[in-house]
């Protein structure tokens, strides 16, 4: 699925508030822009059955009290399942989702700290971190942006 076909999905999916839809609209650009940075169109994500997402806490090797907590993204479905840890007390399961998706939901995930998407099958070493800090950045910036265009097309006149 292309990118601006994503976005649209985002957009159609969108709670008709009166809001919601013009926002992703107005963001659209930067989710774009981040998606385009990676390789894939979509990542698969280990969840569980009932859809929330696996997350991994990572320590700080040279200062162990420092951690952050990730979610990876895997480029194919069998490294989604290499990857998945062996426990008994939960099944987990590798779902496909169109990258802007992962990006959007990234706005309102406060626990996970970081995306990181393996851009190379059957390589699970190296991946490219997304920071959810720095998406929140780049889409606010966005907004800021898209609300000063809205209020300058407003004609001075207007009673």
């Amino acid at each position: 699925m292309s990118l601006d076909t994503q976005i649209q999905t985002l957009i159609e999916n969108a709670p008709r508030d009166g809001s919601t839809p013009q926002a992703i609209e107005a963001i659209a650009p930067v989710l774009k822009a981040l998606a385009e940075q990676l390789r894939h169109r979509e990542y698969y994500i280990l969840q569980t059955p009932d859809g929330n997402w696996l997350t991994t806490t990572l320590s700080n090797r040279a200062n162990p009290d420092l951690e952050k907590s990730v979610v990876y993204g895997f480029p194919s479905l069998e490294d989604a399942r290499a990857s998945r840890p062996q426990t008994a007390e939960r099944e987990l399961v590798a779902a496909p989702l169109p990258v802007t998706h992962l990006l959007f939901q990234m706005l309102a995930f406060d626990r996970v700290d970081s995306l990181i998407f393996f851009e190379i099958p059957g390589n699970r070493e190296t991946g490219t971190e997304v920071k959810r800090e720095e998406v929140q950045r780049a889409v606010r910036l966005q907004l800021q942006s898209y609300l000063q265009q809205k209020k300058s097309n407003i004609p001075p006149n207007l009673a």
